[in-house]
């Protein structure tokens, strides 16, 4: 897993994982893995996904790299206090999943939390379960 920053001010974890380093066939079976692993977490709860690929792909105006073959986001908290509404601003977390050729490519934000950061950064490392 690497730090990089994109667009030049936004922390982000990425990893890429080759799809021969995981049993996961496609997006929604590794929606369906961190979703059991935020079931499991004594904190974070499951919001939601969202199919950016679909939604983007339907647009006029949408645009996609011919790289990515698919592209949900998966959403989820890890807010166990609210000590000011401006916290609000920086949750719920995001996990991206791109599939590409021969790969996933998964990507978070950085939280403000590094007990969530540590949670999203062993998920991501165990979809590379082989």
């Amino acid at each position: 897993m690497k730090q990089i920053t994109v667009m030049e001010k936004y922390p982000v974890y990425t990893l890429e994982i080759e799809k021969s380093e995981t049993s996961y066939q496609n997006i929604d079976e590794i929606l369906a893995y961190l979703k059991a692993q935020v079931e499991a977490h004594p904190v974070a709860t499951y919001i939601g996904e969202f199919d950016h690929y679909g939604h983007t792909s339907s647009l006029e105006v949408g645009e996609i790299s011919e790289d990515i073959k698919n592209a949900k986001i998966f959403i989820c908290c890890f807010g166990k206090s609210l000590p000011k509404p401006e916290v609000l601003a920086v949750r719920p977390r995001s996990i991206g999943i791109a599939e590409m050729e021969n790969s996933f490519v998964i990507s978070f934000l950085e939280a403000p939390n590094p007990d969530a950061n540590a949670a999203m950064e062993k998920w991501a490392k165990g979809i590379a379960n082989l």
